[in-house]
């Protein structure tokens, strides 16, 4: 599958894969394709991040190298390590042999053959389907030190292997990097990137992605279940449900059989919808009637 040319071209590409893009969205992805820049989309988590490098790397047919991020992320896991056990095998064979050339041996095991790809170095080694799409997902998870270490990988598109050299990427990959702004990211990073703010979608633009990711649900279900976590948004919540609680309530809801909302059933499933105790001991009870009466009030007034 060709680039996009045009951003329509690219709301097009994303909709293909189930993918319910605004406008400004689908200008930072064709952007950052057409410019070959790492793209760092922020937001709330359960709002579609990730799911973007997902739909990207199945519209191109292109590879998807994740790396996801945690504390303590080191090189070993994200670039590259030597395999001990082989280079181990391999001297114990050449002392069997009788070998004496010891600055051959070390040139020997500390070649390509012997040296495990993590993510990172995956994403920069040439792909016949075309550059793949690199997901760092979650960076805000990793440390500070790690973040510092993507600079090079972000800027020249290569990282250096101390026994071997620089390995450099012939074609940038397509790099999505993902934060749920848990801490800021440094600003020597973001000048690296195009940069985008995922925010939580309208009524709109949420009925249409219920539509197509839980086709099960009667329409005046989809429509009450947008309503209600809209309003849910506007409270004070721990963490107010994303796109992707949305989606799971929406199919919760599809599988008993329910078309569409009243107390009983808001109250047995807020387990799908919330994720803290806190937050559903809230909403549960005279809150969910207050959100249900006026989301009734509003369909009385549209009749």
């Amino acid at each position: 599958m060709t680039m996009p040319n045009s951003i329509d071209e690219t709301v097009d590409l994303l909709a293909r894969g189930a993918y319910v893009a605004d406008r400004s969205l689908a200008t930072a992805i064709f952007l950052a394709l057409r410019m070959k820049r790492p793209l760092l989309l922020e937001g709330e988590a359960g709002v579609g991040k990730t799911e973007i490098a997902k739909v990207l790397a199945e519209a191109l047919g292109r590879r998807l190298i994740r790396l996801q991020c945690y504390e303590g992320l080191d090189t070993s896991n994200a670039v590259y390590e030597w395999n001990y056990q082989a280079q181990m095998i391999e001297i114990r064979l050449a002392e069997a042999a009788g070998s004496q050339d010891l600055t051959e041996l070390g040139k020997d095991i500390f070649s390509e053959r012997f040296l495990i790809r993590r993510p990172i170095l995956q994403a920069l080694s040439p792909d016949v389907a075309g550059p793949p799409v690199f997901l760092i997902d979650e960076l805000d998870r990793a440390d500070e030190p790690f973040e510092a270490y993507l600079l090079e990988v972000l800027s020249d598109f290569q990282v250096t292997v101390p026994e071997i050299g620089t390995i450099k990427a012939s074609e940038p990959p397509i790099v999505i990097i993902t934060s749920n702004r848990t801490r800021e990211i440094h600003d020597a990073l973001k000048r690296r990137c195009l940069y985008h703010w995922v925010d939580y979608p309208n009524a709109e633009r949420e009925l249409e992605i219920l539509k197509l990711k839980a086709p099960g649900a009667s329409q005046r279900l989809s429509g009450e279940v947008v309503a209600f976590v809209q309003a849910l948004r506007g409270l004070d919540l721990y963490k107010s449900p994303g796109v992707a609680e949305t989606i799971d309530w929406a199919t919760a809801l599809t599988e008993l059989d329910a078309l569409a909302l009243d107390q009983q059933i808001v109250n047995d499933t807020l387990g799908a919808l919330l994720k803290y105790q806190d937050d559903i001991a809230r909403v549960r009870g005279s809150e969910a009637a207050k959100i249900l009466e006026e989301i009734r009030a509003a369909a009385r007034a549209a009749e």
